[in-house]
């Protein structure tokens, strides 16, 4: 039997996960059989845009629906008590600069899931993550990226 992928995410990742399910159920799930039967309505469904778009949307809100639950069941609560307070790991913030003089730049390692780059949060799947990852504060790091390598220092971890 195939092992089921777990999710590591943070307890916040997965609140927002709960609510966008919750969202998904109790909101645009009826707003979309509701637009459905409307459109049922209007008669000939072979030539009616305004069904086959309901049936589309309606078709991404289940599919989204099994995604985050399947996701939910297999969470993984990322929990950092026994990890040395300066050492970068998954759900902490570290703040890093490119060697030998870029600003320094600011990132929570998260699980894939709940991944969002222009805000601040890369997976723990990304080049850069799986390069910092169990280093320390002060040290200064080789990451293998796609174009090459770069060189960083770990300037905080929080």
């Amino acid at each position: 039997m195939a092992e089921e992928k777990t999710y590591p995410m943070t307890s916040d990742g997965k609140a927002k996960l709960e609510q966008e399910l919750e969202d998904l159920k109790l909101k645009r799930r009826p707003e979309v059989i509701k637009r459905i039967k409307i459109a049922r309505s209007y008669g000939d469904l072979s030539e009616n845009s305004e069904y086959e778009s309901a049936k589309d949307e309606q078709a991404f809100v289940e599919n989204r629906i099994a995604q985050i639950e399947n996701m939910l069941q297999y969470a993984v609560i990322i929990d950092n008590e026994d990890v040395a307070k300066d050492e970068v790991s998954m759900g902490r913030s570290v703040t890093f600069k490119e060697l030998p003089d870029e600003d320094p730049e600011t990132y929570q390692i998260v699980g894939e899931s709940e991944s969002d780059p222009l805000n601040g949060k890369i997976s723990n799947e990304s080049p850069m993550a799986k390069g910092l990852l169990g280093h320390k504060i002060g040290e200064e790091v080789e990451i293998e990226i796609p174009n090459g390598t770069m060189k960083v220092k770990i300037i905080d971890v929080k």
